[in-house]
């Protein structure tokens, strides 16, 4: 019994794409709506490399949980019929088109229509890769704190509280400031607010699963603390990016930066918490 940290290198993976899958969606919003002058496009562009770092680290981060780099394709063996294996081909097709299409766009060899292809095939994909990390823990009804909607519903949360908050602070570094960007907190703070409602209802119904042997609230004996302390974590994150606008004043690059390492703690401690929750039905199971 624990709080998962020992799964670190899949807490890292994780997070850190599906925060990725949702900067990249906002990137790509503001590069489809026009309106932009082409020096200001290619900033953006060029801005997409934090992303491509972010996916990269998650990725090393996965093959260090497999061991050996070897083992990362072996993973791939079972393509189609094993859900690990999808999520680490649609993740790599993911980061593959998006890298490669980044580049082209980079040295100014997509032209506008297939730039615009580009970036909404990327954005399926991520989407797509998401919806694949939730099928890893999602599908295995013999782990009966994950075989729940909780699981796809925190999974999703996370890119929509993190991605517009990378999103924001890689335009800021941009230099873009549209009016658009104004609605991307009110996403992340409703994000928030959904994650927080999940926290609690989840931690009222492991009351109610246990095996033979275990008891689903004793597998994280701190699980009410551990949620308290990632939802301040995380809305100390959104007040650093949301009270300067209140002001009036434009978020500075240092704050949100601050800002997104807090919620990435924020986020790895509740992913940690996931981790920490697993268990097989052993006997019997109730709930």
């Amino acid at each position: 019994m624990g709080s998962g940290w020992h799964e670190w290198p899949l807490m890292i993976f994780t997070v850190f794409g599906q925060c990725v899958v949702g900067g990249f969606i906002v990137l790509a919003f503001a590069l489809l709506k026009g309106g932009l002058a082409p020096v200001a496009q290619q900033r953006i562009i060029a801005g997409m490399l934090g992303l491509w770092v972010l996916m990269g680290i998650g990725f090393i981060a996965s093959v260090l949980h497999l061991g050996s780099p070897i083992r990362a394709f072996n993973s791939l063996n079972r393509l189609g019929a094993s859900p690990l294996s999808n999520e680490i081909a649609s993740g790599s097709l993911f980061f593959a088109v998006g890298g490669l299409g980044w580049l082209l766009a980079v040295v100014r060899k997509l032209a506008p229509g297939v730039r615009a292809l580009w970036l909404v095939v990327t954005m399926i994909l991520g989407v797509v890769f998401v919806w694949m990390m939730v099928r890893v823990y999602n599908s295995i009804d013999t782990v009966p704190t994950w075989y729940s909607v909780w699981t796809p519903l925190s999974f999703f949360l996370t890119m929509l509280m993190g991605g517009p908050l990378l999103g924001y602070l890689l335009l800021r570094i941009a230099g873009i400031d549209g009016w658009a960007m104004r609605l991307l907190p009110a996403v992340s703070v409703l994000a928030l607010i959904a994650s927080a409602i999940v926290s609690v209802m989840q931690g009222a119904e492991l009351a109610t699963i246990h095996s033979a042997v275990q008891q689903a609230s004793a597998l994280v004996p701190d699980y009410g603390s551990l949620m308290a302390w990632r939802t301040v974590v995380l809305a100390v994150a959104l007040c650093c990016w949301i009270v300067p606008q209140v002001a009036g004043k434009v978020p500075a690059v240092p704050l949100l930066s601050m800002a997104f390492v807090l919620l990435l703690v924020g986020e790895l401690i509740g992913r940690g918490v996931f981790y920490g929750l697993h268990m097989t039905v052993g006997m019997a199971v109730a709930g």
